[in-house]
């Protein structure tokens, strides 16, 4: 995104330079562009935060966060459309590395002295939000609106696209609207996306009657070797297609290390004694954000293996991999998009990739 340039960040009267809002906009609704407009009214310039960015699509995150602006501009008026800049947010693991992306943005597209306005509806802030100071703020109304997840429900509890819209266009702009309309008839994606939403739907079904809500236990491998990764491709929602580390559930009898040796044996058809496996091993780390699964509360212990510049393995895809396939660390930031939930991100905790 290009940067502001300083004159356009002189403030009209009775504004203030720059504000600053955000959200999930899946689909941008009627309160969002509400959220918007009242960024522009507080300042001259507003940057808009678009969370979840650079997500493969899911029930979850079925748009873009380039389909996403494209369709807050399409709701917008010519005049209000060229104050707004858009910034990306990736998802993060921790509080701190949220902060750190958040203001990088911002000093990307206004420059290291911005300090905009906050705009916001009451109540708990959004935790991007929570990373800058408290003052100043702005509330862009007297309540908080609904949450927007049984939109996306509804958007996919169906088997008529039409029916599902019609339901949905009292909560949506009209161009926010059209645009749906386009996005679930150009491309097998909706049907695709549907029919994950089904199954996830059904996981949660057979779940509901436990006296309590259930928490997963999940392995990864990360397995580094020559300079490249080994990935597998999922066979099975969610996620079909997708690429993913080696991994699955923890079994009851199985250790840790067990599961993910197990699990990394079984999808890849890795063919490595333990004693060379565990030589290997350079770290564990836990994954445990409540979000991070569209399954449900799952927490992952990933387990990082080096195998130094030895030949590289021959690999398979078998069990849940459709796949399995070595991928050069250079070439894991331009596939971002198509990674499976945060292993994304668990790929950039062990080897830097986003750290320039």
């Amino acid at each position: 995104m290009p940067a502001l340039p300083p004159s356009t960040l002189r403030p009209t009267p009775g504004r203030a330079p720059l504000a600053l809002c955000g959200g999930a906009f899946q689909p941008p609704t009627q309160t969002d562009i509400t959220l918007i407009r009242a960024g522009l009214r507080a300042a001259s310039q507003l940057i808009v935060v678009i969370t979840a960015a650079h997500q493969p699509p899911s029930p979850r995150h079925p748009l873009s966060w380039g389909e996403r602006a494209d369709l807050i501009q399409a709701a917008l008026e010519p005049a209000e459309r060229h104050r707004i800049r858009y910034l990306p947010l990736r998802d993060a693991p921790t509080a701190e590395a949220l902060r750190r992306a958040l203001l990088t943005g911002l000093e990307r597209l206004a420059g290291p002295a911005a300090r905009p306005v906050r705009v916001a509806w009451p109540g708990p802030a959004d935790p991007w939000l929570a990373c800058l100071p408290p003052e100043p703020y702005v509330q862009a109304g007297p309540q908080a609106p609904e949450p927007t997840g049984p939109l996306v429900d509804t958007l996919f509890n169906t088997d008529s696209v039409t029916r599902a819209l019609n339901t949905l266009a009292p909560q949506l702009p009209p161009a926010v609207l059209a645009g749906l309309r386009d996005w679930a008839g150009r491309s097998d994606l909706y049907t695709r996306l549907r029919e994950e939403w089904r199954v996830l739907r059904n996981g949660r079904q057979a779940w509901a009657s436990a006296p309590y809500a259930p928490v997963f236990v999940t392995v990864d491998s990360v397995l580094r070797c020559a300079r490249q990764v080994l990935l597998v491709r999922r066979a099975k929602a969610p996620g079909q297609g997708l690429l993913a580390l080696p991994g699955g559930f923890l079994e009851q009898r199985d250790t840790l290390l067990q599961s993910a040796l197990r699990e990394l044996r079984e999808e890849t058809c890795l063919d490595l004694s333990d004693a060379e496996m565990q030589s290997a091993l350079k770290s564990v780390a836990v994954f445990d954000a409540p979000d991070r699964s569209q399954r449900g509360r799952t927490i992952t212990h990933a387990h990082y293996f080096d195998l130094g510049e030895r030949p590289l393995p021959a690999v398979r895809g078998d069990d849940d991999a459709a796949e399995a396939l070595w991928m050069p660390v250079a070439q894991l930031c331009a596939a971002e998009d198509q990674f499976f939930d945060d292993h994304f991100q668990i790929l950039d905790h062990f080897l830097g990739l986003l750290r320039d």
